[in-house]
């Protein structure tokens, strides 16, 4: 169970099964959200709230969102930018927005489950590029977000636990 393993009660906000089957056996709660469909389409904005709203009452949330994947394996490289952006103005400022305004600082990880090129069309195994913003530590020099700039950024190359690690460290 994650709370064995890191202490940390959480949340699974997703419109995917998969996550929510990763949920259960991993002894997180799950909130499903009206509208949200794996799609450009989904409920941004109701996403956010989920996520906003149970962390008020728990310490993490894995908010996952599909687009930009299924975007990419329909090769579409303009709608891949556009769930980017969406994910970047509809989830991502409205969570840090919010949290920025608490009492207690509140750490916020944006990073792929994978990679899915739209040039290929499917998965890779290739290193996914992270952020993790703590509002308590300084950030590195780093301005851009892909996968070249996070090469050079503080982090470097980390494996799974590692990030767990590092996500968790205060």
């Amino acid at each position: 169970p994650f709370y064995d393993k890191y202490q940390k009660t959480g949340t699974v906000i997703s419109a995917v099964p998969l996550c929510f089957g990763i949920a259960r056996l991993s002894g997180l709660d799950i909130r499903e959200v009206e509208g949200a469909t794996g799609e450009l389409d989904t409920n941004y904005e109701g996403k956010a709230q989920a996520a906003i709203d149970a962390l008020k009452t728990n310490d993490f949330v894995f908010l996952h969102v599909e687009a930009s994947d299924e975007a990419g394996h329909e090769g579409n490289v303009d709608l891949k930018v556009k769930t980017i952006e969406y994910l970047d103005s509809r989830i991502v400022k409205p969570i840090y927005d919010a949290v920025s305004a608490w009492n207690e600082p509140v750490t916020i990880a944006i990073l792929p489950d994978h990679p899915t090129p739209c040039a290929i069309k499917t998965h890779t195994n290739a290193p996914v590029p992270f952020i993790i913003y703590n509002p308590t530590q300084a950030g590195d020099s780093v301005q851009v977000y892909d996968e070249q700039a996070a090469q050079q950024g503080a982090y470097g190359h980390v494996s799974d636990n590692e990030f767990m690690q590092l996500l968790f460290a205060k």
